[in-house]
């Protein structure tokens, strides 16, 4: 005979993060960022080492199967799809439609949509883009946020397809790079694109210098995921980004950037 026990009825509040399956930096970028009260959950999906378009569209096959890994019955207040371009490339719209298919969440999220939201929230229409990956993977990203008037007028790659390698450049490449960009052009703000990259630890000081917003991937992503979830206060602000809260607007590309939706 087993041990007497009782169950408690208990409802977390619980965020879901899908991370590609070479991805090494953004569930600790996450945990760094989300509120206390926001429990974390986290599945994967298996991705390419190596990013071309074919392989980032390719994802969309199996996105669902790995968001209904999350523990059966688990209601999740918002769902994070880890990966800049691939969101670019499937689109928001297809990634919400694929994840809620597996998972339970009333909100769904991913860097682009949350790129998108910050940019209104901070009023910003021109940034400069540096990402680590070949002009062809990018040249998605520039399109669908020209289409949200959004633009880039300023670019610079890595140019380095391996995942293996975009996650140990070296924080002070990252930070030379935007710089550079920064003394060149003419920019709002700086996007650092891709959830592998290493940019934490950059924003504050690169903030300071530059005198404009510096916004990343897994920044802009827990800022979204915390402000659908309900706007706690996070565990670590990185960047000015989190002084602003999210704007009630629509988002053309296809994800939830509104609390109300």
């Amino acid at each position: 005979m087993g041990l007497p026990y009782e169950l408690v009825n208990t409802e977390p509040l619980r965020a879901g993060l899908v991370v590609l399956q070479s991805d090494e930096t953004i569930e600790a970028d996450m945990r760094r960022m989300l509120p206390e009260p926001l429990e974390l959950l986290v599945t994967r999906v298996p991705s390419a080492t190596s990013v071309s378009s074919e392989s980032l569209q390719e994802m969309a096959t199996v996105l669902t199967g790995a968001a209904a890994m999350f523990p059966e019955g688990a209601a999740l207040s918002v769902v994070g799809y880890g990966c800049t371009s691939g969101s670019a490339q499937i689109g928001p719209a297809q990634i919400a439609a694929l994840v809620k298919a597996g998972a339970m969440t009333g909100h769904v999220t991913e860097p682009v949509s949350a790129l998108i939201a910050a940019c209104q929230a901070l009023g910003v229409r021109r940034i400069g883009l540096i990402s680590p990956y070949v002009a062809e993977v990018s040249a998605r990203l520039i399109a669908v946020l020209a289409s949200q008037e959004i633009e880039v007028s300023a670019f610079e790659s890595f140019d380095e397809p391996l995942e293996k390698n975009v996650v140990r450049i070296a924080p002070t490449s990252i930070i030379d790079a935007a710089v550079a960009m920064r003394q060149a052009h003419e920019v709002e703000a700086i996007f650092l694109s891709c959830t592998n990259l290493r940019t934490l630890d950059v924003i504050g000081p690169l903030e300071q210098d530059l005198a404009v917003p510096v916004l990343s991937s897994n920044q802009v992503l827990a800022w979204h995921m915390v402000q659908l979830a309900g706007g706690a206060a996070p565990r670590l602000a990185v960047g000015q980004l989190w002084d602003h809260p999210l704007r009630a607007i629509s988002n053309p590309a296809g994800a939830s950037v509104n609390p109300e939706n």
